[in-house]
């Protein structure tokens, strides 16, 4: 190497002497660049197959002398052997950015974009958080084609370890899904989650709890009693849920735009549907004067049931606390009503495909897209009248002259 001839004083108090830029030497193509107005850089030129060339190496004096001249020593080892240096720099750059738009987190995200429009808000929280709360901080800047299944088994097994089993495999599948994604748009070649299968601890799902159909009449019966110690709109809540056992969810975010009270039919848009799917629950007697009572509740707010903040619907716990309130605590729950009306209308008889379609387990082909609402088909109806009549029938009756029907 050529005798150095640049030392950290002379660094420090060089100028451009007035010039635009003055270039001084410590050679074997190292300098240190000076600018008229103090700036300084390190640079170094060298020359490649006949052509000169330069490549910037730092900014003094955030890199010093000692710093830039080993940098210029590992970049004159590339030369020695036969590598372009700004190339090699160029390919390096290029790597990083590859393997910050393939990683874990960047790939995760993508898909998660790309799939949110088919979410519920809710559904698309829970994704959100799975991945950001128990993946990203483990895996989430590691290049998606270089994770390993023990790497993510590993990840998993720290969510197992806080006794969290059922969300250990909720997470798993999740990443499964970015992992095909990453196959699909070329970023990895495997789905590591099937890797995994029989590796996380099982899981015993719980149902959800529900009274037995014979527990019913008294279950309905503290329902209509509701407003002794709670508030009528959610009285009126539990009694809808009961009437259409539409899932929670579904039922607390209904806004009245959905509601066709003229043909008695409530049409949830697919984007709040499990099943992504447009969702037709008929409307009995029983449940249009419930919504009739509920009008004059809303204080004008697009939701059926509003909460505290007219803009928003009540909260997904409301009715499960208001359960609690009853007395019904780890016996009956929102969803419980469902697997209540499922039960006893296919002991009495309805087909249960019919039952599973009014239940939304499924897509309903024959009802998908645009219908004429007047001439909706008459066995669902049929069927739902039959259910809140038999609801009737068990609860205590209550007459409601205003409507001349009976109602718990």
């Amino acid at each position: 190497m050529a005798t150095q001839l640049l030392s950290a004083a002379k660094c420090k108090n060089a100028t451009s002497q007035g010039a635009g830029i003055r270039k001084l030497h410590d050679g074997d193509g190292l300098y240190l660049w000076v600018y008229l107005d103090g700036r300084k850089y390190w640079r170094m030129r060298y020359w490649q197959a006949g052509k000169e060339k330069a490549l910037s190496i730092g900014v003094y004096p955030q890199v010093t002398l000692s710093e830039a001249r080993k940098k210029h020593a590992e970049l004159r080892h590339q030369l020695e052997a036969d590598l372009d240096p700004s190339a090699e720099r160029k390919a390096t750059n290029l790597r990083k950015k590859l393997s910050a738009e393939n990683s874990f987190e960047a790939v995760a995200r993508e898909w998660y974009h790309k799939q949110l429009h088919t979410w519920t808000p809710h559904h698309a929280d829970d994704v959100r958080r799975r991945l950001e709360s128990n993946m990203f901080p483990l895996l989430g800047a590691r290049p998606l084609d270089q994770i390993e299944a023990p790497e993510l088994l590993q990840a998993i097994r720290k969510i197992e370890a806080r006794g969290s089993y059922d969300l250990a495999h909720r997470v798993l599948q999740v990443c499964g899904q970015v992992f095909r994604y990453g196959i699909a748009t070329g970023r990895c070649t495997r789905n590591l989650s099937t890797d995994l299968r029989g590796a996380l601890t099982p899981h015993v799902k719980q149902h959800q709890a529900a009274v037995r159909p014979e527990e019913l009449p008294d279950l309905l019966r503290a329902i209509a009693r509701y407003d002794e110690i709670g508030d009528k709109q959610t009285r009126i809540a539990l009694q809808l849920l009961a009437q259409t056992f539409v899932r929670t969810n579904e039922l607390i975010g209904a806004q009245w735009v959905e509601f066709d009270l003229d043909n008695a039919l409530w049409v949830i848009p697919a984007g709040r549907m499990k099943m992504k799917t447009e969702h037709v629950v008929p409307l009995t007697r029983q449940a249009l004067a419930l919504l009739v009572e509920l009008k004059g509740l809303s204080g004008g707010s697009r939701y059926v049931f509003p909460g505290r903040n007219r803009d928003k619907p009540i909260s997904g716990n409301t009715m499960l606390f208001a359960l609690y309130r009853l007395g019904y605590k780890g016996k009956m729950t929102g969803h419980g009503f469902r697997a209540v009306a499922s039960t006893i209308l296919n002991e009495t008889g309805f087909n249960p495909d019919a039952v599973e379609r009014q239940l939304a387990h499924c897509e309903r082909n024959e009802i998908r897209g645009a219908y004429n609402r007047a001439e909706y088909p008459p066995a669902p109806k049929r069927m739902m009248q039959h259910w809140a009549d038999y609801l009737d029938s068990v609860g205590r009756r209550l007459p409601n002259r205003r409507h001349n029907i009976l109602y718990w």
